[in-house]
C-alpha cells in the first residue's frame, strides 16, 4: 500500500500518445466528441470499449462510446486494461491514492478498490503492471472531459485463464451490486500489422463475437489467433459480466489506422462498444429461441456448399437428410457469398417455408445464380466462395428506432406494397455505419424511399434478430 500512498500516478506517455499541452488536449477531445454523429444513450451505459492507441488514430473511435455513456452521472469508472510490459497472474488493482494527467489528478476509489481486492487472492497491486502502461492512461482525459466528480479503479489485467476473467467478472458483479453509478471502461485494439482487408475480415468476426456475447468461442479464436485483440482479458471479462447481468451489445464505430494514415498494407483495427440492460427478450421471446451450436453451424455451411458445387457443377439439387429437429424447425435465412473479401452474391427467405436446412439449401443455390446483382457463379469461382448464413427470428414491428441496436437487429422497411427493403445486422458492422446512416441508406438504396423516410409515421419499421456465422469462423 505505500507504494500507492506516497505517489501520484504520473502519466507515462503524455506528449506521446496525446497531447502534454492541457488546452491543446482539451480541444482534441472536444473535436473527437463534436464529430461524433450518434446522441447520448438514453439507456444507461454499464461497460464501454474502447481503443488505447494515440489518439490521431483511434482517438475519434473512442469518442464514439464516451458520447453514447455521457447523460449518466457515474461517481465510480472502472478502468480495465491489458498488460504490454509485465507478465503476472490475475489482475493488478491500484488500491488508493491518485492518476495525474495534463488536465487534472483524479482520485482512486479506495472503498470500491480495498472491496475489490479482497474478494480474491488473484486481485492484487503489482506496481510495476502500471509503471510504463498506456492502455489504461490514455483513457483518463477522455473520462475528464465527459464526466464530473468521479473516482477510478485502476486494473491492469496479466495473464489470467478464463476462470481469472470469470472471478473477476464475478467480484464486480457482486462490489457494484445495485449500484446503478459505476461505468466500466474496457480498453483493447483489435488485430495488428494485417492488410485493411485481412484486418476487417478477422475484427469482424471478433466484433460477432462479442456481439453474440459468445465467450467461448471467442476465447477459442483468440487462442487460435484466428481473431486478435490485445485486451481480449479484459473484453472476456466484460463478456461474462453482460451474460450474468443480461446487457446488450450495441457497436458504435470501427476503423483501421489505415483510415488516418493513408497506409492499408498493415494496419491495426479500432473499435467502440457500449453494453446496456437489454429493453429486448434476449433472443428467447421474439428474437432466436434456440442458439445453434457449433456442430449445427458446420452442419448448414457443409450443406450450402455441397448444394453450390452440385448445382453448378451437374444443375443437381443437394439432397438434404436430416434428423436433428434443430436443424428442421422452419426459419427464415439468407446465404451470403463472398469472392476475395467482396460480396458475390446474397439472397433469402425472412419467414422459413419449411425446415431450415432445405431453405439454407434452396437460398445457396438462388445466392449463387439468381442474384439481379451478379451474373451467375461458374465453376472456376467456386473454389474462391466463401459461405455466410443468417438464420433469422421472426421479425416484430417498433414504433421507436431507439429500440433497434445496431449489429444486433436487422431492418425491414416498408410504405405500402410496393417498396420494401431488408438490411441483415452485419451490415451496420460492416460498413462502420451509424444508426442514422444504416436507416437512410437502407430506405434509399432498398426500398426506392427518400433517404430520411424512416422518420415518416407512415413507413413501418420491423427488426429481427440473427445468428450470423460464416466457413472462415471455422478454419
Amino acid at each position: 500500500m505505500a507504494y500507492a500512498d506516497q505517489l501520484v500516478k504520473k502519466p507515462n506517455v503524455s506528449g506521446q500518445f496525446y497531447s502534454a499541452d492541457p488546452k491543446a488536449l482539451s480541444h482534441q477531445i472536444d473535436e473527437f466528441l463534436k464529430k461524433v454523429d450518434i446522441q447520448p444513450s438514453e439507456k444507461r451505459v454499464e461497460v464501454v470499449i474502447v481503443p488505447h492507441a494515440g489518439y490521431v488514430y483511434s482517438g475519434a473511435v473512442a469518442a464514439y462510446a464516451y458520447k453514447a455513456a455521457s447523460k449518466t452521472p457515474y461517481r465510480t469508472i472502472v478502468v480495465i486494461a491489458p498488460s504490454h510490459h509485465v507478465g503476472f497472474a490475475g489482475a493488478s488493482v491500484w488500491p488508493q491514492g491518485s492518476f495525474e494527467t495534463p488536465l487534472g489528478s483524479i482520485p482512486v476509489d479506495q472503498d470500491f478498490a480495498t472491496d475489490l481486492i479482497a474478494r480474491s487472492k488473484e486481485f492484487e497491486f503489482v506496481p510495476t503492471a502500471f509503471a510504463k502502461e498506456h492502455s489504461l492512461e490514455v483513457q483518463l482525459p477522455f473520462l475528464q472531459k465527459v464526466f464530473a466528480d468521479f473516482k477510478i479503479v485502476p486494473i491492469v489485467m496479466g495473464q489470467p485463464g478464463i476462470e481469472g476473467c470469470a472471478l473477476l467478472a464475478k467480484a464486480l458483479r457482486q462490489t457494484i451490486g445495485d449500484r446503478q453509478d459505476v461505468l466500466i471502461v474496457i480498453s483493447t485494439d483489435m488485430s495488428h500489422y494485417h492488410s485493411a482487408h485481412q484486418a476487417k475480415n478477422m475484427d469482424q468476426k471478433a466484433i460477432r463475437l462479442v456481439q453474440e456475447l459468445n465467450v467461448q468461442e471467442f476465447w477459442e479464436g483468440c487462442a487460435t489467433k484466428a481473431i486478435e485483440l490485445c485486451g481480449f482479458l479484459p473484453v472476456a471479462t466484460a463478456m461474462l459480466y453482460a451474460k450474468d447481468k443480461g446487457l446488450q451489445v450495441d457497436i458504435l464505430r470501427y476503423a483501421d489506422s489505415g483510415d488516418v494514415s493513408g497506409d492499408k498494407q498493415a494496419v491495426v483495427g479500432y473499435f467502440s462498444a457500449v453494453f446496456v440492460a437489454s429493453v429486448q427478450d434476449k433472443g428467447s421471446q421474439r428474437g432466436i429461441k434456440d442458439e445453434l451450436t457449433k456442430e449445427q453451424k458446420q452442419k448448414l455451411l457443409e450443406v450450402a456448399r455441397k448444394t453450390i458445387f452440385a448445382h453448378i457443377q451437374d444443375g443437381k439439387v443437394f439432397d438434404v437428410k436430416e434428423k436433428d429437429p434443430r436443424l428442421l424447425q422452419e426459419e427464415g435465412a439468407f446465404v451470403t457469398l463472398h469472392k476475395h473479401g467482396r460480396l458475390r452474391g446474397c439472397i433469402g427467405n425472412i419467414f422459413g417455408r419449411g425446415p431450415l436446412i432445405e431453405t439454407v439449401r434452396d437460398m445457396a443455390i438462388a445466392s449463387a445464380t439468381q442474384d439481379p446483382r451478379f451474373r451467375p457463379v461458374s465453376k472456376d469461382e467456386l473454389r474462391e466462395l466463401e459461405v455466410e448464413i443468417s438464420v433469422l427470428s421472426k421479425p416484430w414491428r417498433i414504433k421507436d428506432p431507439e429500440e433497434i441496436t445496431l449489429g444486433v437487429h436487422g431492418v425491414i422497411v416498408s410504405r405500402g406494397p410496393f417498396n420494401k427493403g431488408l438490411f441483415l445486422p452485419q451490415v451496420a458492422t460492416e460498413q462502420g455505419w451509424t444508426k442514422e446512416q444504416f436507416l437512410s441508406y437502407l430506405c434509399s438504396e432498398k426500398a426506392g424511399l427518400p433517404a430520411n423516410a424512416w422518420k415518416d409515421p407512415s413507413v413501418t419499421l420491423e427488426i429481427f434478430s440473427a445468428q450470423v456465422f460464416s466457413e472462415k469462423d471455422f478454419p
